[in-house]
């Protein structure tokens, strides 16, 4: 009884911290017009959610669902002058005015076939075939995802072709454990979208995006791609590692796998040591310090990330309108910065005075040498799936390995009956 009272007083906290309000549902209704001065976001999404009984609006659950799925979605983003950068204008009923709140244009299901041509159609039609992938965190409803990164994509201002990986998050908050499982369930998926974008002749170069516990999807996928590929494509240029739900020992013992990368990669990692979320998290977690939380001036954190070659920006200083403290990285001046990166081609360490100034001095570079690949999980793949799941994931990561050519093969105890 001694543990649970501090485990449920942090989640009260928490849940204060998040207000009463009701949260967002059934936004992706679209709408026959956008408005004047608005703009939109086009963008791919892949999932490994269930559709099964989703309601009008809603497209996918929070449940596991089998394989991938596929959709192309359009969010029309209002003027500028009509909404704050750096955050999403939530409708206050459904489908919303497009002169004031992100309302939707289009949500369409995709199967893979559809998909792959939708993806190879924006990138003829893109000036630098550049992906922008992004993973989402925990407690984040289908929607919730979509609209976030729709605003990443449009503050950033950056030419990418946006991606979005979303896992099946419950969207609530006493489903930590839920969460975790699921972005276990997910990562063999990620790596099988990776790896087709990587063997596609027509993607020049991808940006991985990852937020709290999408961190953990993206670095186990990554990680199994370097190890199958024994090497990380060049084409990923770099990889953000924003408030990652990570344990930080985890971390330390996955250096290793880092420091043998036969490529190397920029890392940025945001961290905030006031991140609520984080702090609930490692409570969760018998008080195991989580990565994005930590000081990366304090030892044993600056050696170990000196060590990773990851360069940090400290987002401790930066004042949010997020009561939790753990979506900085998406706020105005953050995500301007993320833009330039992404459009200049430099790593967000390389403009480290401007972007200092912009966020009030705070930003530090762990290292000025450059990160290495993120291979960033000790643990093995593992058969997570049934069996017809395997076989689904099987298919489809065949499939798309063979848009360029050649079939992926993912690991034989993940996929075998």
């Amino acid at each position: 009884m001694t543990k649970a009272f501090p485990l449920a007083a942090a989640a009260i906290v928490v849940f204060t911290l998040m207000g009463c309000a009701s949260r967002p549902s059934g936004n992706l209704i679209a709408v026959s017009a956008s408005a004047p001065g608005a703009s939109s976001v086009d963008m791919l999404v892949a999932t490994t959610r269930s559709d099964d009984a989703a309601p009008a609006g809603v497209m996918f659950g929070g449940e596991r669902g089998h394989g991938l799925s596929f959709a192309d979605i359009a969010i029309s983003i209002p003027p500028d002058a009509a909404r704050k950068i750096g955050e999403v204008q939530w409708p206050s009923t459904i489908p919303g005015d497009a002169a004031h709140d992100f309302v939707t244009l289009r949500a369409d299901r995709l199967d893979l076939k559809q998909a792959t041509a939708a993806f190879d159609n924006r990138l003829h039609a893109s000036p630098t075939r550049h992906v922008l992938l992004f993973v989402h965190g925990y407690n984040t409803r289908f929607e919730e995802a979509v609209y976030r990164f729709a605003q990443i994509a449009h503050d950033a201002g950056a030419p990418v072709v946006p991606v979005l990986f979303t896992w099946p998050s419950r969207g609530k908050l006493f489903d930590y454990a839920y969460d975790r499982e699921s972005a276990t369930y997910s990562r063999d998926a990620l790596e099988a979208v990776l790896q087709g974008m990587v063997k596609d002749a027509n993607v020049a170069s991808i940006s991985i995006l990852a937020h709290s516990m999408g961190n953990f999807v993206a670095i186990e996928a990554i990680r199994q791609m370097a190890i199958r590929n024994r090497a990380l494509s060049p084409k990923i240029k770099d990889i953000m590692l924003a408030a990652p739900d990570i344990d930080v020992d985890v971390f330390r013992r996955d250096v290793a796998e880092i420091e043998a990368s036969a490529r190397s990669v920029p890392i940025t990692l945001f961290v905030s040591q006031d991140d609520h979320a984080l702090d609930l998290s490692r409570k969760f977690a018998g008080g195991e310090p989580r990565l994005g939380a930590v000081d990366p001036g304090a030892e044993p954190y600056r050696s170990m990330l000196a060590k990773a070659h990851v360069d940090v920006v400290d987002l401790t200083a930066l004042s949010s309108d997020d009561p939790l403290n753990h979506g900085k990285f998406s706020q105005s001046e953050v995500v301007k910065a993320i833009g330039l990166r992404l459009a200049s081609g430099q790593r967000l360490n390389d403009s480290k005075q401007t972007l200092g100034e912009r966020l009030g001095g705070v930003v530090e570079g762990a290292t000025d040498t450059v990160g290495k690949a993120a291979v960033l999980a000790v643990s093995a793949p593992v058969s997570i799936f049934d069996s017809g799941t395997r076989e689904t994931l099987k298919d489809q990561a065949a499939s798309l390995g063979a848009t360029a050519g050649r079939a992926i093969q993912l690991p034989a105890d993940t996929l075998a009956q």
